[in-house]
This record gives C-alpha cells, sequence and structure tokens, in this order.
C-alpha cells in the first residue's frame, strides 16, 4: 500500500513541527521522569508507540458502534488492556527496566497524548490514517525524549545505554584524564525541563510560525 502526500505528513509533521512534547506541552510529566537513562527514554517510547498506534486502529474499528455517552470510558479500556499487554512484556522480558519505570508505565494510560488522538482523530477516521497518525504522534514523543535523555544521560553519568564513552571517571581516562566531571544535575528532573527548554527555544529559532504571537 502506498503512502500519500497527506499519509506522509501523518506521520512525519509529529515529530517535529507538531511535536506533542515541544509544540503541543502534551505528557511532559513521564518526558520529566524517565529521561535521566536513554535505555528507559527508547522503553517508554517504544511502549507509547505500541499503545498509540494499536490502540488507534482499535478505536477507529469500533468508532461507529461507540454509544457517545460512553466514549471516554471505551477509550479508558481500550489502552488499559495495551497498557497491561506492556507492562507484563516488560516484566516478563527486562524486570529491572520495568522496576525502574515503575508507575511511568501505568500512567501511560492517562497520557494527554493518547486520548487526545483517540478523541481528535481516530474516532473520525479510517484504521490506516488511524495507524500512521498514531505512529506519528507517538513518535514524535519518543524523539523528544531520546534526544533529552541523550544529553542527561551523557553529561550526567557520562555513558550511553550504560555504556562509557567519555572515559572511566574512577582510572581517570578519556576526557576525564582531561578534569571533566560529571555534572549531577543533569540527574535531576529540573535539568529535564531545562533541556526541553533548550530544544524548544531551538526549534523555535529555526521555524518561526511556532512562536506565538
Amino acid at each position: 500500500m502506498g503512502l500519500s502526500k497527506k499519509d506522509v505528513k501523518l506521520v512525519t509533521d509529529p515529530l517535529w513541527d507538531n511535536n506533542p512534547i515541544t509544540v503541543q506541552v502534551l505528557g511532559i510529566c513521564s518526558a520529566l521522569a524517565i529521561t535521566a537513562q536513554l535505555k528507559a527514554a527508547i522503553v517508554m517510547g517504544l511502549s507509547v508507540i505500541f499503545v498509540l498506534s494499536v490502540g488507534n486502529v482499535v478505536i477507529s474499528l469500533i468508532r461507529n458502534v461507540i454509544p457517545g455517552k460512553i466514549r471516554i470510558i471505551v477509550q479508558l479500556l481500550v489502552v488499559a488492556a495495551l497498557v497491561i499487554i506492556v507492562d507484563q512484556v516488560l516484566k516478563a522480558f527486562s524486570y529491572e527496566l520495568s522496576k525502574q519505570l515503575s508507575v511511568f508505565v501505568g500512567l501511560i494510560i492517562t497520557n494527554c497524548i493518547i486520548m487526545g488522538r483517540f478523541e481528535a482523530f481516530a474516532l473520525g477516521n479510517t484504521p490506516w490514517k488511524s495507524f500512521l497518525d498514531g505512529i506519528g504522534n507517538a513518535g514524535g514523543y519518543a524523539l523528544a525524549l531520546v534526544i533529552v535523555a541523550f544529553f542527561r544521560e551523557l553529561l550526567g553519568s557520562g555513558t550511553l545505554l550504560g555504556f562509557q564513552v567519555l572515559g572511566d571517571p574512577i582510572k581517570k581516562t578519556g576526557l576525564y584524564a582531561l578534569g571533566y566531571e560529571n555534572n549531577g544535575f543533569m540527574l535531576l528532573a529540573p535539568m529535564a525541563l531545562i533541556t526541553y527548554g533548550i530544544v524548544i527555544w531551538i526549534q523555535r529559532t529555526r521555524n518561526k510560525s511556532l512562536i506565538e504571537e
């Protein structure tokens, strides 16, 4: 199945120009909490991609039979079922990471991005378009997490995905031999907010249309 220009835009637009975190400022709580390590950010991003893309398809498939008065309850049931699947898979195959992500996996249920796309898009579009919309918006969320986590782990711990990339801080090799020290502040939640602010500033510098009058 070929992708039309509109289909491509559904995927690419939320990655940057309409990113749900940096432009719409949605889903910011988990984004601040789990970006101290790149691995956790990647797993959270992939989890949201799965939940939103599959959830969008399910809501689109049943949109014509959902009574309007209980549509929010139905949407919550769909996302809760998908989050349970994600949580159980993590516990089965990566228990330590599951403990690290803790309650934030469960909080995917209340992620504004997911419920917002269910309401704004999946209820009024075909399953295919809804799938692409889910991939795009969740991908934008994941991209923002990965960018911030990259710099926080690199500058805060000197590692990426747990591997030392700046040298050994104990043996004083690499950059540490030149006097570099890890910035512990990068691992604290306030620095996540500051890092997101820098990303937002760069984004608006490159795209003036995002600057509010």
